[in-house]
């Protein structure tokens, strides 16, 4: 890959990954887009925290079919411990029951507002802050899933502005 700073260079980064997610990602940017096929050697969640590494405390949101106990916990810690500002959970309505313990949880952390029950299978999150404004979506779980995956990231743009329209 080229090293230049143009926003073009910048948005057509590919890589094939075999690595964590904090190296696959590589350095957060204003305008960064990226693409990436892994084999599953990280998962959604995993993605979610390296970019926060980055960006410092910024507010959360992820899309999803269900979620684990991990995910609560981790995401409740990073509220605890100020790195996320606020969470919303987008979750499949069949969660509603399936879930429901895991989703007081979150709840009691973010907010009785903090969820929204729609039909969904969309695996997305979003993380913003005064400085970023990052999408993150692809095939992958919030969950380890050791499978081929795919993951995008963009920076700024319409479909982070379309994404929060919605939510």
């Amino acid at each position: 890959m080229s090293s230049t700073s143009a926003p073009a260079a910048r948005r057509s980064r590919a890589v094939e990954s075999f690595q964590t997610a904090a190296e696959c990602i590589g350095t957060v940017e204003p305008g960064m887009s990226l693409f990436a096929i892994t084999r599953g050697q990280f998962s959604m969640i995993d993605a979610v925290l390296a970019c926060l590494d980055q960006t410092g405390p910024a507010a959360v949101s992820l899309w999803t079919w269900t979620v684990a106990e991990y995910e609560i916990q981790c995401l409740n810690a990073l509220r605890t411990d100020g790195r996320l500002t606020s969470g919303r959970l987008v979750i499949d309505y069949g969660a509603r029951n399936k879930n429901a313990g895991l989703i007081a949880q979150w709840k009691a952390s973010h907010g009785p507002e903090s969820v929204r029950y729609v039909v969904n299978h969309a695996k997305m999150a979003t993380i913003r802050n005064d400085q970023f404004k990052l999408l993150l979506r692809g095939s992958m779980n919030l969950n380890f899933n050791p499978r081929f995956e795919q993951l995008d990231i963009t920076e700024g743009g319409a479909d982070f502005d379309l994404v929060e329209q919605i939510e």
